[in-house]
């Protein structure tokens, strides 16, 4: 049985067809209600841009979060604290 099936997602009032997993569906659902809220948000607020201006803001504020949420889960600072854990470990070593 194929999982892909066709669904068109409205995204700030403007239809996109997709194929995709029927496990994907709910995912794909959800992120464009998300950006139909941002981009909601910013019509309400901003009355005097267009729909590219309100997708941009949006992007561009998804995006951060992203990249915010990225250096939260960085390998660097566990890096560090294994290092330093490795070099605690080495000094008692010679010392005993």
């Amino acid at each position: 049985m194929d999982s892909s099936f066709h669904i068109k997602l409205q995204i700030a009032g403007r239809y996109y067809p997709l194929i995709i997993d029927r496990n994907e569906e709910e995912k794909l659902r959800k992120a464009a209600m998300i950006i139909n809220e941002k981009v909601g948000q910013y019509q309400q607020r901003y009355k005097d841009k267009d729909g590219q201006d309100f997708l941009a803001m949006a992007a561009f504020q998804f995006v951060l979060k992203l990249i915010e949420l990225e250096e939260q889960t960085s390998e660097a600072p566990l890096t560090a604290a294994v290092e330093e854990i490795s070099q605690e470990l080495e000094e008692f070593i010679q010392k005993n």
